[in-house]
């Protein structure tokens, strides 16, 4: 698995790190997004095999500030759209 930053923002005094994802699969590439806000990280894999949809994603996170505690319910809205 390969990890790209994507962005960063503060949270308080901290910094915000958000990553783009990519796995190879035996029928293709799959794309997922990572928050690290110092010791805290929350991951979420293989959400998409659409790289541009990914980083569509990866930036309204990086916007919106989004932490790891909140990640998995946002992808989870993200992907109701």
């Amino acid at each position: 698995m390969r990890k790209r930053l994507m962005g960063e923002s503060q949270c308080r005094a901290a910094q915000v790190r958000y990553y783009l994802l990519e796995e190879e699969f035996e029928d293709g590439i799959s794309y997922g997004v990572q928050i690290e806000l110092g010791n805290e990280a929350a991951a979420v894999s293989n959400i998409s095999p659409s790289l541009r949809r990914v980083q569509e994603l990866a930036a309204a996170l990086v916007q919106g500030g989004v932490t790891p505690v909140a990640l998995r319910d946002v992808v989870d809205d993200w992907l109701l759209e």
